[in-house]
């Protein structure tokens, strides 16, 4: 009797850890190509947005001190450099959107290669901007 008591609670508990088990996973979100279109329109209007900052800024300093002064030439270093920045972000978002695409075997590697690309369009603008800057 005894055993029958402890192989019916050893079940019990081997069903409700395996239950437990199952609750905790994590989920893989669903990805479609909508996903990656709205990755692209977002792109496309932070890019927008910046070229908009950009110019904007670059009027102001021209205003202030004049089209061809430092304060001038610094806005368009920085303009160009917000515009840089910002085709990186939205190449990467989209990148890592498209990633979620590929077989899951795939998807680290893909989101590797995403991350290297980003640094690698980071590191480009913020050498220019220096370069520019000391000009």
């Amino acid at each position: 009797m005894r055993q029958l008591w402890i192989r019916r609670t050893s079940l019990v508990g081997l069903a409700v850890l395996i239950a437990l088990g199952g609750c905790h996973r994590a989920k893989t979100p669903v990805v479609t190509e909508a996903d990656v279109t709205a990755a692209q329109e977002d792109a496309q209007k932070e890019l927008g947005q910046a070229k908009v900052e950009a110019k904007k800024d670059l009027k102001s300093a021209a205003k202030v001190a004049g089209a061809d002064s430092r304060e001038a030439a610094q806005a368009r270093v920085t303009g160009a450099f917000d515009i840089a920045m910002a085709q990186a972000d939205g190449a990467h978002n989209v990148a890592l959107e498209k990633c979620m695409l590929v077989q899951p075997a795939a998807q680290q590697a893909c989101k590797n290669q995403a991350d290297a690309d980003y640094q690698t369009a980071a590191a480009n603008a913020k050498a220019i901007r220096v370069v520019k800057q000391q000009q």
